[in-house]
């Protein structure tokens, strides 16, 4: 991995220039089980940073230590020691709870590239907040949609217990069609599934869908896989992104999993950003990586047009969203988070290397379910 301007430590402030024109604060997870996730929206971001050659970005990057508390700290920290005109980074559902409406409510805009709460998309919403990813529930409804397509009738469904596991299990529940086996919520970091695993077994279910993100997923489906249950498992593609898939190996072969991104979509932008990134950090992007690359070329393509100072310029101007995204298609919906293609995707082996290719659409030019309760 290389150790240039790219390979940041934790609480960097990075700038090409002494008189940088725009402050951006990064409040991500850098640490502990969570850190894999923070530390490739992080690197992501980075990469179109300098891409860009622009001279007048600073970026202040902090470690959350997906602490509430933290996070609520160093957001304080940033606008009002910092003076940051726009906030990015948070990972998890109840960090973005903690900080984002806070941070709105003081004239900063917040861009997300990740966490993705059912509040925050309807009545929560805020002209300054905006999701670059997708609202929690929209690939977990792709779960839902193509479990239907497969002929799944009786899944049993487990999630953890905070937001985003809550915003996961209601976006299965509203596109699956069938019935339910069972229906749990894990403890948030808890790394023993076997009480989950012995429901699952004794369900009766003709498949699983869990939403298990970062460290908690490897451990679900290792042993998973080494309790001889072989009842199918699905989930969105948190649980089986390019990180976790090097720690879980073989058990995910052939586990199919949804999303809006993957290294094989077919467009240029797309093409460079996986050349790009592992050249600059001798790992496969992940999800999370495309999601950070994104929400800075976003950015960017508003700085184009006019500067956070003016508020009103520069939020039409994110609205507009005229950048190249790795997905292709891009656009916001009234409640600015994302309107878009979700996809399939199989885990499958290339080389030594565990990574998804995609299946088909599971949902196309797809929208939140919370949009109509946004009165911005």
């Amino acid at each position: 991995m290389k150790t240039g301007l790219l390979a940041l430590a934790v609480g960097a402030i990075i700038s090409t220039s002494a008189f940088a024109e725009t402050k951006i604060g990064m409040i991500t997870t850098l640490s502990g089980g969570g850190a894999g996730l923070g530390i490739d929206v992080r690197d992501g971001f980075m990469l179109a940073i300098a891409q860009s050659g622009r001279d007048d970005i600073e970026v202040i990057i902090e470690d959350d230590q997906q602490k509430p508390d933290i996070a609520v700290q160093l957001s304080d920290k940033m606008i009002q020691s910092e003076d940051v005109d726009i906030m990015t980074g948070i990972i998890w559902s109840n960090l973005a709870m903690a900080v984002v409406p806070s941070v709105v409510n003081q004239d900063v805009f917040y861009l997300s590239p990740n966490a993705g709460p059912s509040v925050l998309a309807g009545q929560g919403c805020h002209e300054n907040y905006f999701n670059v990813a997708w609202q929690n529930d929209n690939l977990h409804e792709a779960a839902g949609a193509y479990a239907n397509s497969t002929g799944y009738t009786n899944s049993f469904i487990l999630a953890p217990n905070y937001p985003a596991g809550q915003d996961a299990l209601n976006g299965y529940k509203r596109f699956y069609e069938g019935e339910l086996a069972g229906e749990l919520y894990t403890q948030l970091g808890q790394t023993d599934y076997a009480a989950e695993i012995a429901q699952i077994r004794a369900s009766g279910a003709d498949s699983v869908f869990f939403f298990l993100p970062g460290g908690m997923g490897i451990s679900f489906l290792k042993q998973y896989a080494d309790s001889g249950v072989d009842i199918p498992v699905l989930g969105p593609a948190f649980s089986f992104d390019q990180g976790i898939l090097q720690a879980v190996g073989g058990a995910a072969l052939g586990v199919v999993n949804t999303s809006q991104w993957n290294k094989d979509i077919d467009n240029p932008t797309n093409a460079s950003f996986v050349e790009s990134f592992e050249a600059e950090y001798g790992r496969l992007p992940s999800l999370y990586a495309s999601q950070g690359f994104d929400t800075a070329n976003l950015i960017l393509s508003a700085l184009e047009t006019a500067s956070p100072d003016d508020a009103g310029a520069f939020r039409e101007a994110l609205r507009a969203a005229d950048f190249d995204s790795t997905r292709g298609d891009f656009a916001f919906g009234p409640n600015h988070h994302p309107i878009q293609t979700i996809y399939a995707r199989e885990v499958v082996q290339e080389g030594d290397i565990f990574t998804n290719r995609i299946l088909g659409v599971a949902l196309e030019a797809h929208a939140d379910a919370y949009a109509a309760d946004c009165k911005m």
